[in-house]
């Protein structure tokens, strides 16, 4: 249920914010999270800040999520300010306090609130617009990979266990097939017959990062380009958003789910699949950018995966909204009947794209 202003006003005074809260919006962003927009009178200017309450159905262990994010957050601050940079609280989240100093709140019907310092004079986009966005998509996360390459011990909570483990999400969507509690099956036989052919591709990296030969790294896990907070006057990267996954991965799985977001100039659930296609030239920009970030820490092994990472994070993701479908739509918010049904068309017509392309990808990247 989304809470009327009057409620939220009660969560506002929950946390250290001074002054007067004037008015609050939804934000109709992301598919898990109730998030609202305050805006609040300190002294005379006008400061926004973002409430968010967390989705317990889907983070079913709230303070883990937030003992990460402070974490996160802290050590990205700090290895800024050891790098003499500037505009730091545009540069990392700002986490606000309550009033008795926690990262968040419980109210009393036991729903976790946390509040945010809003980054002011940025536009985020729900797809890329030209390559020189990919490029700062790509040295965004890259980026932030590497401000948390020495976070220490200890290992930080996986808030949602093998998030990007497509082994078990293959196996999670043929006990949806089995079962078809929604009798759905017949109505998207062909995306179960896809799912089903690719199911040579699921262990790939499972299986090299088990052999040793991918090392585990601290990654964000939802690299999705509204993810990525672009300055409003340069167009440069500010920031990365939505932590609520950062946590032990691959950094293939970062790289992966970018390409899926930034290299088709189309939504996620574009209905007209003509128009679903991997963009080279925004590939290219993609891999500079990240590569130019994370060249310092990344190994060979992985850089040799980075174009089939696009194909099997694009396939798992594919696979995530057609269990949901054949589940009934429990987890990812839907805003129509079959929406998860065409968000996953729009993904396996991209899989197929960047499989037609693979080799050129790969070698581009290469070169770099």
């Amino acid at each position: 249920m989304v809470m009327l202003e009057p409620q939220l006003r009660n969560i506002s005074l929950q946390f250290q914010i001074y002054g007067e809260i004037l008015h609050a919006e939804t934000c109709k962003i992301g598919h898990i999270n109730e998030t609202y927009t305050a805006t609040y009178n300190q002294g005379g200017t006008r400061v926004r800040y973002i409430h968010q309450k967390i989705n317990r159905t889907v983070f079913r262990d709230p303070v883990a999520v937030m003992n990460n994010v402070m974490r996160v957050t802290t050590h990205v601050r700090k290895r800024l300010e050891a790098e003499g940079a500037e505009d730091i609280t545009r540069r990392s989240l700002t986490v606000i306090p309550t009033r008795d100093g926690m990262p968040y709140y419980r109210d009393l019907q036991g729903e976790f609130w946390r509040t945010f310092l809003f980054v002011e004079r940025t536009r985020t986009f729900e797809a890329v617009q030209h390559p020189g966005q990919a490029y700062e998509a790509g040295l965004a996360f890259g980026r932030f990979q590497q401000l948390l390459a020495d976070l220490g011990d200890p290992r930080l909570a996986e808030t949602i266990p093998d998030f990007h483990n497509t082994r078990k999400r293959f196996e999670a969507f043929q006990k949806a097939v089995e079962k078809d509690h929604y009798n759905r099956a017949q109505s998207a036989q062909r995306e179960i017959d896809f799912a089903l052919k690719h199911e040579s591709i699921v262990d790939v990296l499972l299986s090299a990062h088990a052999r040793g030969e991918i090392p585990e790294r601290i990654t964000h896990n939802d690299t999705k380009f509204n993810n990525v907070m672009l300055d409003a006057d340069s167009g440069r990267a500010v920031c990365v958003v939505d932590l609520d996954t950062v946590m032990p991965g691959l950094a293939l799985y970062d790289f992966g789910d970018m390409v899926r977001t930034t290299t088709s100039p189309t939504l996620e659930d574009e209905p007209d699949l003509s128009k679903v296609q991997m963009h080279m030239p925004v590939f290219k920009e993609l891999a500079r950018g990240y590569l130019e970030a994370a060249h310092g820490f990344i190994t060979p092994a992985e850089r040799s995966q980075l174009a089939f990472s696009g194909q099997l994070i694009t396939f798992t993701i594919g696979l995530r909204f057609l269990t949901d479908y054949l589940n009934g739509d429990t987890y990812f918010r839907i805003h129509r009947p079959g929406h998860n049904l065409d968000r996953c068309r729009t993904q396996f017509k991209l899989v197929r794209s960047i499989e037609r392309q693979h080799e050129a990808m790969q070698n581009h990247v290469d070169g770099l």
